[in-house]
């Protein structure tokens, strides 16, 4: 149980399809993509923030 087999992955693609269609998929996809490319940009910077405040700190 828990495991995605090849017909329910088929399956969700079907229904993905119907609801949104073929040329909305794209842009969701595309807006997807920029939210995980801001996301790691923030996470990245978060951990970089700290770092420079220690070496602040130091001097």
């Amino acid at each position: 149980m828990g495991r995605l087999g090849t017909t329910e992955i088929i399956l969700i693609i079907a229904v993905v399809l119907l609801l949104f269609g073929g040329k909305k998929i794209p842009e969701l996809m595309k807006g997807l993509g920029s939210g995980v490319k801001e996301f790691k940009k923030a996470a990245k910077g978060e951990d970089e923030a700290p770092a420079a405040k220690k070496e602040d700190e130091n001097k």
